[in-house]
């Protein structure tokens, strides 16, 4: 590609490769190993509770976990290379140990949302069918009704506080087990992980882990990674050795500025959220980078410790993370001192989000953009040349262009179809080659949201293709209208969907949660009456307590709508 295909390349930094297309690892297991041997002493994870009791392990401590529990799935278990293993956990010491493990393992990772309901999980264990599930006991009362039709043969169960010393280990289970009861008991064949991690040391004196992924090539399935996608049903996209690496590669580069082995990173984000497993778990062991991990973000104070203890030097979150931090008077009052910028995926970043963050912070929130099928990221904001409102440009290696509905690509300016070409693109849906054929062609991945470029090869994005509202044959972008409203300061969160409407077909409606409960939706509809053109100015507005939300924060419209239509909201 030409710098006349590719002009974003111009506002690369000087390290940054135009092109990345091969890893420098040919496995995720080779890289946690290589980099695990350069950073030994060095800690690697520390998982910080909401009262600031914490437990570390160090590069070497998690490597070696983690390839005796590699051995126990491989000659205890029995496992072949390409079972599947789920991972069930929030974050903690246990999950990078069993990700780590399965990987290394030369198994396929599937993760698996820990709030799963029993029906949830028993979709993707049928459709996944894993040899081996990793699950944290909070929540194994689901797992028995998960597995009735399709049984698992090896379960290894984990718990929150797992690695932690002793005396804060204790507390936790005393505190889950007698004042919030949140351990349901454990009633099906199960082992312990610790109880694994030493029978696989047991194993290991006969066997060489590096064995395991001798077989494998970059192009092998790594992780089956669930979404509902650009078509709405569930399935799992097929990331391979080569995607996860290389986009790791394509964002650490972005982000300049990082320093090997001398980052603090803070992990709210779920780690079996393809964000952060990528970025967070994945770019920043690769970095030497020591790793917060916080279980629950939810309360946002569940984060204070963490801030006050450790110093914080990155972060990543969604829009409503930015949001819920930079109201609270804590965060306000001592923001963190040695933090040198964000990172914002997941959901569209609020032009009013990213000032009050610098606002507080005096640092910048940079902005991308990526999905679960793409490893995820495809755009960032290079630091010191950001664009407020933009998603960036293509990091290395990375086509993306505007199509209009037969695949031409559109004018400069105009709203398209994001197409997406590069090396971190998934392989295909799994099981599901129709599915697949519905959003890949010739080459290119449709992501199912509109935006637009400009000539410098900077994007935005104007909406999810399937949310887009239209009035009168007027389109909406409900991004736009949620934008305009999020700057009045009267409002603290809101949702803009479309609702059937006699008149005009659809109608624009706002719920929103607001922060002065003086605020009246009358004033509202006027000041999106000063911003915006009267089709897009919201017909009706609900003042709500409170919006769905996903397990990462963001706002769920589907959730509003289906509310709405419902009459609840």
């Amino acid at each position: 590609m030409t710098t006349d295909q590719r002009p974003w390349t111009a506002f690369y930094g000087p390290a940054v490769r135009k092109d990345i297309d091969a890893p420098r690892y040919p496995t995720l297991g080779d890289m946690v190993a290589a980099v695990a041997h350069q950073y030994a002493a060095k800690t690697a994870f520390t998982c910080c509770l909401p009262n600031g009791m914490n437990g570390s392990l160090s590069f070497a401590q998690a490597d070696e976990m983690s390839d005796a529990l590699a051995v126990y799935l491989r000659e205890v278990c029995g496992l072949a290379q390409g079972d599947r293993v789920a991972l069930q956990a929030p974050n903690g010491l246990s999950y990078p140990v069993a990700a780590f493990a399965v990987l290394k393992a030369g198994c396929i990772l599937v993760n698996v949302n820990p709030l799963y309901t029993a029906e949830e999980m028993a979709r993707v264990f049928a459709d996944a069918e894993p040899k081996a599930l990793i699950v944290v006991d909070m929540f194994a009362d689901k797992v028995r009704e998960a597995t009735k039709g399709h049984p698992i043969p090896n379960i290894i169960v984990t718990q929150v506080a797992e690695f932690l010393p002793a005396a804060p280990r204790g507390i936790v289970r005393l505190v889950q087990r007698h004042w919030d009861r949140s351990l349901p008991p454990v009633d099906f064949p199960h082992i312990r992980l610790p109880a694994a991690i030493a029978a696989g040391r047991r194993a290991r004196a006969s066997v060489a882990v590096e064995e395991y992924r001798a077989q494998l090539t970059p192009d092998d399935v790594a992780v089956l990674q669930y979404t509902g996608g650009t078509t709405g049903v569930a399935k799992a996209a097929m990331l391979t050795h080569r995607n996860l690496l290389v986009n790791m590669e394509q964002t650490m580069e972005m982000i300049e500025g990082v320093e090997p082995g001398a980052e603090v990173a803070l992990t709210a984000l779920p780690l079996y959220h393809i964000f952060a497993f990528t970025v967070n778990l994945m770019g920043f062991w690769w970095l030497g980078a020591r790793n917060v991990l916080i279980p629950n973000p939810r309360p946002l104070s569940n984060l204070k410790r963490a801030f006050e203890n450790y110093r914080i030097t990155w972060m990543s979150g969604v829009n409503t993370l930015f949001n819920g931090l930079a109201q609270e008077l804590w965060f306000r009052d001592t923001p963190p001192r040695h933090l040198k910028f964000a990172s914002a995926g997941g959901m569209a970043l609020q032009t009013a989000v990213a000032e009050r963050w610098v606002e507080v912070t005096g640092k910048p929130v940079l902005e991308g953009y990526g999905m679960t099928e793409t490893s995820p990221v495809l755009t960032f904001n290079p630091l010191n040349r950001v664009r407020p409102g933009s998603i960036g440009i293509p990091v290395p290696g990375t086509d993306l262009r505007c199509v209009d509905d037969e695949g031409r690509e559109v004018a400069l300016g105009e709203p398209g179809e994001l197409a997406a070409r590069g090396p971190q693109v998934m392989a295909g849906f799994w099981r599901r080659p129709e599915e697949t054929a519905k959003v890949m062609r010739d080459g290119w991945l449709l992501t199912g949201d509109i935006g637009v470029r400009d000539a410098d090869g900077y994007f935005r994005i104007v909406d999810r293709k399937k949310d887009m509202i239209i009035v009168s044959g007027f389109k909406v972008y409900p991004n736009e209208v949620e934008d305009c409203i999020a700057l009045h300061p009267g409002v603290a969160e809101v949702g803009v969907i479309g609702v059937p409407d006699g008149a005009t077909g659809e109608a624009v409606e706002a719920h929103v949660v607001l922060r002065d409960p003086a605020l009246s939706a009358e004033e509202l509809r006027n000041h999106c009456k000063a911003h915006l053109t009267a089709y897009k100015v919201p017909k009706r507005v609900v003042v709500r307590d409170a919006l769905p939300r996903s397990n990462v924060g963001k706002i769920l419209r589907k959730d509003i709508r289906a509310e709405a239509l419902a009459g609840k909201g």
